[in-house]
């Protein structure tokens, strides 16, 4: 008989193109629905360093999730991406119908970019743009300060632009199915979606959260830190993101596992509100592919084989 999940086991993931990656207390799950309109689900087999010693680790904890994080979440998306590719392009030139992937390399170098240009963006640009506030006689508490509000309005700049995409609003459809099947889930209520309309689309461990986190948590970090000479300030900002991201998650941990008391609620209530952007109200179909995606997880906590569909090939 297989056994049950761990108890008080926490499941989480995100959206990804036309689908939902669940992350069970080992390996994760995929879940997309295809170009047929079949939903596929594929198992996604975990590294063993990232369930190591090291998550057990206060903060070094948050480095590991991280990065195991970016490096699940580029798998995910190479196999919806290879899954959502129609049949009838993918035989040309030769090929046989299957033969054409999406890079795990491309997709790798797609997302050390995207870090560089969120490094550069949300940190360096802030960091000399409130240089210029000096020049007003501005000391470096009132300039630092300065220099984190321009992150916040950079921030939610950023999430309301591409939120006025329509791919992007699909994408959040299936954010919004995601965080509403981990809600049935850890809430006992059924996997359907009559289940999971029972409960709001925010979801405490969410990673827009975790994002809004980091940027409220690096304006009291960078305080202590002196401006000049710019060398200084520019390293400081640099060296400390990971330890910004390690106290990030420890506060979004304790959040999700205390959300029932009421100043934790209060606490976590920017967060919350922040996934109005970032979430959307999904259809039936987003939320049978969410469905799919936790119960598989679950699946494979209890031991049982998950599999369903053609599997899509992944490169290293």
């Amino acid at each position: 008989m297989a056994e049950s999940p761990p108890k008080g086991a926490l499941y989480g993931g995100q959206a990804i193109i036309e689908g939902v990656m669940i992350r069970g207390t080992s390996d994760a799950v995929v879940a997309v629905r295809k170009p047929d309109g079949e939903i596929m689900v594929q198992p996604l087999p975990q590294s063993k360093l990232w369930l190591s010693h090291w998550r057990r680790i206060l903060f070094l904890r948050g480095i590991a999730v991280l990065a195991e994080t970016l490096t699940l979440g580029m798998k995910a998306l190479a196999v919806s991406a290879n899954a959502t590719i129609p049949q009838e392009d993918e035989a040309k030139d030769g090929e046989l119908p299957g033969e054409q992937t999406l890079g795990g390399l491309a997709l790798g170098g797609m997302i050390a970019l995207s870090l560089t240009l969120a490094i550069v963006i949300f940190f360096i640009i802030p960091l000399f743009l409130s240089r210029g506030l000096e020049s007003f006689g501005w000391n470096y508490w009132a300039a630092n300060a300065g220099e984190g509000g321009i992150r916040i309005l950079l921030f939610l700049g950023y999430i309301w632009l591409i939120g006025r995409m329509s791919d992007i609003q699909r994408l959040y459809g299936y954010h919004g199915a995601e965080h509403m099947a981990v809600h049935a889930h850890e809430n006992g209520d059924p996997l359907t979606p009559e289940g999971l309309r029972l409960h709001p689309t925010a979801h405490s461990r969410c990673g827009t959260a975790f994002l809004l986190t980091v940027v409220l948590v690096s304006i009291v970090a960078f305080m202590f830190f002196p401006r000049d000479p710019l060398w200084i300030h520019f390293a400081s900002r640099i060296v400390l993101i990971p330890v910004v991201a390690a106290v990030s998650y420890e506060i979004i941990r304790f959040n999700g596992r205390h959300s029932h008391w009421w100043w934790v609620r209060v606490v976590a209530w920017p967060g919350l509100l922040l996934q109005n952007l970032t979430t959307k109200q999904p259809d039936d179909g987003q939320c049978e592919v969410a469905i799919a995606s936790i119960q598989a997880a679950i699946a494979l906590d209890n031991g049982e084989a998950v599999f369903t569909g053609t599997p899509v090939p992944l490169d290293p």
